[in-house]
């Protein structure tokens, strides 16, 4: 799939221009955290056009629900549209630094770990973290906006963690 395909899909399943804007801004920003680990690092290797297209249809269950099923929402959009299981990764494991499979049982989503696994899963996830909208935030400002939230420490520190993963990432 091709950005101008994934855009369209966006569209086409019903996202707001304001959502589609948010997933343009997600995958600039992981596209630009992609191509600094790819020139940095020999070690590592990203698929950025997974990324690229995992970022702009990461919310594509927003066109459904804006809650937290969102992300459930759209592996289940995704399937429908017979897209590759990384992307459907990618758009069920991102929200946070992930849902582990006991807080998705609490929270009435399908009972199965929605935590990060890959490199590609991992960036589009902290990406999202510090977009608000169609802005970048810092990482103090979102954990501001959770603790506001009500969201607890466990989730915070998670959040955290993948932070410290990515930036590692960047140091060389």
């Amino acid at each position: 799939m091709d950005e101008k395909t994934a855009l369209f899909l966006l569209r086409e399943v019903g996202c707001s221009r304001s959502v589609i804007e948010h997933c343009k801004m997600v995958a600039s920003y992981g596209i630009e955290i992609a191509d600094r680990i790819n020139s940095d690092r020999g070690d590592v290797k990203v698929d950025s056009a997974l990324v690229l297209i995992g970022a702009l249809l990461h919310d594509i269950g927003r066109a459904k629900t804006h809650g937290i099923r969102h992300a459930a929402v759209g592996g289940d959009i995704a399937r429908k549209y017979c897209l590759d299981e990384r992307l459907i990764r990618i758009i069920e494991r991102h929200i946070g630094a992930g849902i582990t499979r006991e807080e998705a049982g609490r929270l009435g989503l399908p009972i199965r770990d929605y935590i990060p696994e890959t490199l590609e899963e991992k960036i589009v996830a902290h990406v999202d973290n510090l977009v608000l909208g169609n802005r970048r935030i810092s990482l103090e400002e979102r954990i501001a906006i959770l603790r506001e939230q009500g969201l607890g420490e466990e989730v915070i520190q998670r959040i955290k963690k993948l932070n410290d993963e990515i930036e590692g990432y960047l140091r060389l």
